[in-house]
């Protein structure tokens, strides 16, 4: 039992499996660094994988080796003009020969490079593998071609995205490319890891661990080799020095006498165009002081453009989306090469995948509320391979300092948070290098006092220390599955993808609860049904939990006994869940939508065989007749133990501990006084609380520390109540917790 359950353990993490080649890293060209050699040999052992590696970090050659691993006919599409960089970076560091494709027409025989805008001339390829290059260009490329790349290119076995660290925040970045890779598709990401609030979409309190052991199996982020243990003494980055050129200007919003508040696009655009001229008079300014430097200007206005282009005459060359591109690689290569001294175009046009560590000066002419935009255009000489200090002028008019300032925040936070993750995946990321397994150590501790007994763990295991035939009666309520709602433990029966993992892992507990309980003696299961989410299920209805916790039991050997319905308040369930199936407005508007509200159950199994010691129960017939009912009356949902000590901030939902009133019947119904009674599930320790005030002794097993540790308190307080109670009855009169 103890290996399969580890093996399920370990299966039931949520990572990306291995679908690729194992290969010896002797086998790539020495060119490659360390670091780069043990990437792209992961890239090839998982198949399907995204390097995320900042600027400079060398890509391009890691990329380029996996693809010659790959052996058959592998395409590489790239953003234009950087084509032609890996072709050079193939021939002249690898020896490798990589031709330019227009179509399939093309000879298609080893490796082949072309643009995102020809990638539809490429459908039905025949390829072993394909290369993103500048992967993260799928959130800003046109929706058809992002449909197409999801629709047509992933039935190609081995998959590789490269790109710099992706914003850390965005999840459409991530999900564009686990869906691409065939890791997750969106919908299943967001409802593993995620939910929706007020204020959007957000990373669950308990989910980080797992998002980014998740993430660090599909794909590794690094913003230095440092960040994995590597040497970085060649890739330390020279300084970047981000200076604003202010243009004072005229321009005011009608009534105003201050620069500033601008409002809308409207306001934006108008102060842009009209000091367009004295932007432009600063920049080229700017270049004339430097006049042995190469300069790289980045515009957002066809304006801009024309106007700084024609103040700079023959020293530049303009290139714009309208060129052709065997315009825009002619131009570009001008300007690389020295034949010219500064370039000039925008960043939807040279914002990714280049690679100008010739140059270290740069002049925004004007400047957009995208922080990616800004980065991504850093970055183009900014990079690793850099030899001087590169200085990024920001020339704006005084209205836009604002503009310039919510740039600067959002670079700041989104390096805080890149670092927050590198930092947090950094350990799964050096594991997946490594090629070993992930351990979660637990902490696995027990505590005792009069009549109980409470084990920190792992309810499977911990019950397999229990002896045979120990557990007189059995009383809980399993964590439903809900992923990451209370821990990130795989440990935790409900951080299950679905219900058939769930109860795969609640079967080794039902075998185990089978093993310690009495011949003859009873569990009592406390259960509710489930109902499904648009978000989670892609329909609203109901799971029949009860049905399945039924047929789990069977299939282990415990007999199906009985059943409790517990009455439930709908109206007091509709404040609390919100449920689009109980409110009055739905009365009034569609009353097909309409459901009754969720009751619990008490489901009763016996374990074949005699019951030595007959149970006689302290009922009276009156109380017998009530109880007998199939519906339980008169328990009071609000009588349970608190459990506000026990929550957590990351918490997402607040624990329910069981009625004490259910427990209390469960409990005189089906067991002797002194008897021993087990719930695998302790929580806050109730069932402990109320077996200790009837009389019996208890034993535990909870997961989660703070609860355990909560629970410690419940019984002591559970002894020191009866303890008080006993002072005050006379001898010869049993009392007990009602």
């Amino acid at each position: 039992m103890a290996k399969d359950y580890h093996r399920f353990l370990l299966d039931k993490t949520v990572v990306a499996l291995e679908a690729g080649i194992s290969i010896n890293g002797a086998r790539l060209h020495p060119v490659l660094f360390e670091f780069q050699r043990d990437l792209a040999v992961w890239a090839l052992r998982k198949g399907r994988a995204a390097i995320f590696a900042d600027c400079g970090l060398g890509k391009t050659l890691m990329q380029l080796e996996w693809a010659r691993m790959v052996g058959g006919p592998v395409l590489i599409v790239a953003p234009l003009c950087v084509a032609e960089q890996t072709i050079a970076e193939a021939r002249n560091r690898l020896g490798m020969e990589v031709r330019f494709a227009e179509t399939l027409a093309d000879r298609i025989d080893a490796i082949v490079i072309t643009n995102y805008e020809k990638l539809h001339h490429f459908i039905g390829g025949n390829f072993e593998g394909i290369v993103l290059d500048e992967s993260s260009i799928l959130k800003s490329i046109d929706g058809k071609t992002r449909g197409l790349l999801l629709e047509k290119f992933t039935d190609i076995p081995m998959r590789l995205c490269c790109t710099a660290t992706p914003c850390p925040n965005d999840i459409a970045e991530i999900a564009n490319h686990a869906e691409f890779l065939g890791v997750m598709r969106r919908v299943e990401m967001l409802a593993t890891f995620f939910v929706h609030d007020d204020e959007g979409w957000r990373l669950r309190g308990h989910a980080a661990d797992a998002f980014y052991r998740w993430l660090a199996s599909w794909a590794i982020s690094m913003k230095s080799p440092a960040d994995l243990g590597y040497d970085a003494g060649e890739f330390t980055l020279p300084e970047l020095d981000i200076a604003e050129a202010v243009v004072k200007s005229e321009w005011r919003r009608e009534g105003e006498l201050f620069p500033g508040q601008l409002r809308g696009i409207t306001d934006r655009a108008a102060v842009r165009k009209s000091t367009a001229p004295d932007r432009v008079m600063r920049a080229a300014e700017l270049i004339a002081a430097e006049p042995d430097r190469q300069w790289l200007v980045w515009c957002g206005l066809n304006l801009e453009q024309d106007q700084i282009a024609a103040t700079l005459g023959e020293e530049c060359v303009s290139v714009s989306g309208k060129d052709s591109p065997t315009e825009k690689v002619r131009k570009e290569k001008l300007w690389r090469e020295g034949r010219v001294r500064t370039l000039i175009t925008k960043p939807r046009v040279f914002g990714f995948g280049m690679n100008w560590q010739h140059c270290s000066r740069m002049a925004f002419l004007g400047l957009s509320d995208s922080y990616e935009s800004y980065y991504q255009c850093i970055r183009r000489s900014w990079r690793f391979g850099q030899k001087e200090n590169v200085t990024a002028y920001i020339v704006v008019s005084d209205h836009e300092k604002e503009i310039v300032e919510n740039v600067r925040r959002k670079e700041r936070e989104a390096l805080t948070l890149s670092s927050k993750i590198i930092e947090a995946a950094k350990g799964y990321e050096m594991e997946e290098l490594a090629h070993r397994e992930s351990q979660e150590n637990l902490e696995t501790w027990e505590k005792s006092g009069d009549d109980w007994r409470l084990m920190r763990g792992d309810c499977v295991v911990e019950m397999a220390k229990l002896a045979d035939s120990s557990i007189d009666l059995s009383v809980f309520s399993p964590p439903f599955a809900s992923l990451y709602v209370y821990s990130a433990d795989s440990r935790d029966l409900g951080n299950s993808r679905g219900l058939d993992q769930f109860f795969a892992h609640f079967g080794f507990c039902v075998e185990q609860l089978l093993r310690v309980t009495k011949p003859g003696r009873l569990a009592c299961v406390h259960i509710a049904q489930i109902p499904t989410t648009l978000v989670n299920d892609g329909l609203i209805g109901m799971r029949d939990f009860r049905g399945e916790t039924i047929r789990s039991f069977e299939s282990k050997g415990w007999i199906y006994h009985g059943e409790v319905c517990i009455d439930k308040d709908p109206q007091a369930q509709a404040i609390r869940t919100h449920s689009k199936g109980l409110l009055f407005a739905q009365l009034r508007r569609d009353a097909s939508w309409l459901r009754p509200a969720l009751a619990d159950y008490i489901l009763v199994f016996r374990k074949p065989g005699e019951n030595a010691v007959p149970i006689h129960p302290d009922l009276t017939n009156d109380e017998w007749i009530e109880w007998a009912r199939p519906i339980w009356y008169g328990i009071r949902e609000s009588e349970t133990l608190n459990a506000v000590e026990a929550r957590e901030k990351q918490d997402e939902r607040h624990i329910c501990p069981l009625q004490l009133g259910t427990i209390e019947r469960c409990i005189r119904l089906w067991s002797n006084p002194g008897e021993l009674i087990l719930s695998p599930f302790a929580g806050i320790g109730s069932e402990g609380y109320v077996a200790l005030g009837q009389g019996r002794r208890f034993v535990g097993i909870e997961l989660k520390q703070r609860y355990a540790e909560v629970a410690i308190r419940n019984l002591e307080r559970a002894l020191a109540v009866s303890e008080q109670t006993q002072l005050f009855i006379p001898d010869g009169i049993s009392g007990g917790c009602r």
